[in-house]
């Protein structure tokens, strides 16, 4: 990488790191762009070169969060001795959980707008801005598969909202449950949904 694009690197993380301070600190609507480039020291013609409005940084910001969480539970993964698919969604899944019962500040800006549909559109329109490429690996996963299942990218939106809002729900109010005592259930939900979209 160059001294230019270096820069320019330094420049965009400098503004989606504020944003990101700013936004959980004071919400999105509270939060202006001359906040954002006053905090990150820059200017506002600088803003405009990456970013549309403060609700493009917000969906950039909600990809990027969403993709760290996605690539350290991976990267754990990657260190079990797990097979089935359904092991290894299962196991991600409560990484993930895990790691937002720990950061609920996270957990509160990602859930609102979290969605499969945002994370795919982010990724397709921004993929340097991905550590792990989410999409693909996601894809191989299904693809290696010996269980196949009908609509996976269906079935795999459903799962996500599905578990992003009982998570939330546990995390934030503790109902129906706290999180240790909802893991099991939703363990339970994520196999028997799976088993219902396999392909006999």
């Amino acid at each position: 990488m160059g001294k230019w694009d270096a820069n320019k690197k330094m420049k965009r993380d400098s503004l989606l790191n504020t944003s990101f301070e700013l936004f959980t600190s004071q919400g999105i609507n509270q939060t202006s762009i001359s906040d954002i480039v006053k905090k990150a020291g820059v200017a506002k013609g600088t803003f405009y070169l990456y970013f549309k409005d403060k609700y493009d940084i917000r969906n950039r910001l909600i990809a990027r969060k969403s993709n760290q969480l996605f690539t350290v539970a991976y990267e754990e993964l990657l260190k079990e001795d797990l097979h089935s698919i359904e092991d290894k969604i299962i196991f991600m899944m409560k990484h993930i959980l895990k790691e937002l019962s720990n950061n609920p500040m996270l957990l509160s800006f990602i859930y609102k707008d979290l969605s499969w549909a945002l994370f795919k559109e982010a990724m397709a329109t921004d993929p340097d801005d991905a550590e792990t490429d989410f999409l693909q690996i996601i894809t191989a996963m299904f693809e290696e598969s010996e269980v196949k299942y009908r609509n996976p990218e269906l079935m795999m939106f459903l799962l996500v909202e599905m578990i992003s809002s009982a998570g939330y729900s546990s995390i934030v109010h503790g109902q129906p449950m706290p999180l240790e005592e909802l893991m099991p259930e939703l363990e339970f939900a994520v196999r028997s949904f799976m088993k219902a979209y396999e392909l006999k």
